[in-house]
């Protein structure tokens, strides 16, 4: 059981930044790969970046390519997710997830555990 806790929403303008952290308990955390997920008032949950288990490699939505980051530091089992240039359509709960599987993770049904979600509000 891998429980996650994520921190580091809150309100922001537009164009500014905000890093998103999630941390996991128990002692599993370098067999999963990791992703966030975001879900809009109304819409469904949507990928937004997902890491290997060894930070090597990295996905992410066309929608925040180029802006986003996702980072993982297995010593301290902690995934972040630096978010640049932010815009309204940003605006979402941000939830962390692990997965046992490997691959291309871009899909909610692939992700075993999940966090409670922290808010991101971009103004403009």
């Amino acid at each position: 059981q891998v429980q996650l806790v994520e921190s580091g929403g809150g309100l922001v303008q537009a164009g500014g930044s905000l890093r998103l952290s999630c941390v996991a308990s128990g002692r599993t955390f370098s067999m999963h790969a990791m992703g966030w997920f975001r879900q809009a008032p109304g819409k469904e949950r949507e990928f937004v970046a997902s890491i290997s288990r060894s930070g090597g490699t990295t996905y992410y939505a066309d929608s925040v390519k180029g802006r986003f980051t996702i980072s993982r530091d297995n010593a301290k089992n902690t995934v972040d997710l630096q978010m640049n240039s932010l815009k309204p359509e940003d605006t979402a709960a941000y939830y962390c997830a692990a997965a046992w599987s490997t691959g291309w993770l871009t899909r909610s049904v692939q992700y075993a555990y999940w966090g409670q979600g922290t808010q991101v509000t971009v103004s403009s």
